[in-house]
């Protein structure tokens, strides 16, 4: 076991290294734009995975360079803040950016949508299911009480993944312009044990157009040409 995280972390690293070397360039905003030399995340890693397989076969991952590695290296921080727990990461955007439906941004290589961490009714990390019959998580609904089904959702690891993205961006001189989360559940997001330190990351207030209770969707501030 121990030698399989090692040979993940070195995979993961050597992705990151490689991602920076091609120099990615977006173009534009995120929901006007495009990039050039975008990179693919990996599929899975020790303690995350794509939402779908086939929809990484489709090439909906692909993402700025700089982006790849602040999330890279935010996956590999959470092995030790967040043991045990499973992450899975949602779409992203298509290799040379532009339209990306259904989203209404996604365009430049610097959204990306996250879905969230959930734990089972024993209260241990769990994957949360993301069938195509639900369009890959998409269509999944949380109650009022942030529960679907046996899972509820984990905001101490929500939390802790948001800052660990803010500070693995923060280290290469880039940061989060947005994040996007249904504003029904701020409230116990900030009321974790680092929700404090979240409040001076950038919420959308407003009400997006689709509801945002199975993912948050992060927008990376990194420098693009108009």
């Amino acid at each position: 076991m121990k030698a399989a995280r090692a040979t993940a972390a070195a995979l993961l690293a050597f992705c990151a290294s490689s991602a920076g070397a091609d120099g990615s360039r977006c173009h534009g905003t995120v929901n006007r734009g495009s990039i050039e030399g975008s990179v693919q995340l990996p599929s899975e890693g020790a303690n995350f995975t794509a939402y779908s397989k086939l929809a990484i076969g489709m090439g909906r991952n692909h993402v700025h360079s700089e982006v790849s590695a602040i999330i890279l290296d935010a996956y590999r921080k959470l092995e030790r803040a967040a043991p045990g727990v499973q992450y899975v990461y949602g779409e992203s955007g298509n290799e040379f950016g532009g339209r990306f439906r259904p989203h209404r941004t996604h365009q430049n290589g610097l959204s990306v949508d996250f879905l969230v961490p959930v734990r089972d009714q024993g209260g241990r990390p769990a994957r949360l299911p993301t069938p195509a019959t639900q369009r890959f998580g998409y269509d999944i609904e949380f109650d009022r009480g942030a529960r679907h089904g046996d899972y509820s959702i984990d905001f101490g690891a929500m939390a802790e993944h948001l800052l660990q993205l803010d500070q693995a961006a923060r280290a290469r001189g880039r940061g989060l312009a947005l994040v996007i989360f249904d504003t029904a559940y701020l409230p116990r997001l900030f009321a974790t044990p680092r929700g404090a330190e979240l409040k001076r990351l950038k919420f959308m207030t407003g009400k997006p157009w689709v509801r945002h209770d199975e993912h948050y969707h992060v927008d990376f501030a990194v420098p693009c040409s108009r």
